[in-house]
């Protein structure tokens, strides 16, 4: 199975366009479009009756301490988590394609809470959710996409998987606000195929400059 993203080959810069985030001289950060990209593939097994959407940064720091402070970078030895971008499931045998902006299409503060998606799909929520709990702006679920808000102040360049499950699942077995670690729970012995682009995506000055 191939998964081609159009707006970025393998191990290469997201846009901006793209991102929750971009770079602000004066606050650091500024809100970006959030666009999700445009995903196609191909060569899925015959036998695929759904596929499933993941987005997930590895490189998350494991302690927030000296995130986004103004007299540290983040150590490159810190210990890393996942944070998932995007999680989408039930996604038809039949879809080929996930068109530029077709599932977000800005930032939405406090979360989007039906994001559209492939006729039939189903949308979990992202880990924006958690980020942002406690924050009165912008607290809430945050289902469907939101894209790369690295900490500004990150020594290290962030990578974003985007993969792409065939499955023998008419239906994954998650319901509600499910998650990312839900959905690889849930599709674990199911797999049939899987495909995947990384992107890459930093704000700290110094990494992109």
């Amino acid at each position: 199975m191939k998964l081609t993203i159009k707006e970025f080959s393998l191990n290469k810069h997201i846009p901006v366009e793209f991102a929750f985030a971009i770079p602000d001289i004066a606050q650091h950060v500024a809100l970006s479009d959030n666009l999700n990209p445009t995903l196609t593939w191909s060569d899925a097994p015959v036998n695929t009756k759904s596929f499933v959407l993941l987005c997930v940064d590895p490189d998350v720091p494991s302690k927030p301490d000296d995130v986004n402070q103004e007299d540290r970078e983040i150590s490159d030895d810190l210990p890393r988590c996942d944070f998932y971008h995007w999680v989408m499931v039930d996604i038809p045998n039949s879809i080929k394609q996930i068109t530029a902006g077709s599932c977000s299409s800005s930032v939405v503060a406090h979360g989007k809470k039906n994001p559209d998606g492939p006729d039939g799909s189903r949308q979990g929520i992202n880990d924006y959710t958690q980020w942002f709990n406690g924050d009165e702006t912008m607290h809430g679920e945050y289902y469907g996409y939101d894209g790369p808000c690295p900490p500004w102040n990150d020594s290290i360049i962030h990578h974003y998987h985007f993969i792409l499950y065939a499955t023998d699942l008419e239906r994954c077995e998650v319901d509600g606000a499910f998650t990312g670690p839900d959905v690889k729970a849930a599709i674990e012995g199911h797999i049939l195929a899987q495909a995947e682009v990384i992107g890459t995506y930093s704000l700290n000055p110094r990494l992109i400059s």
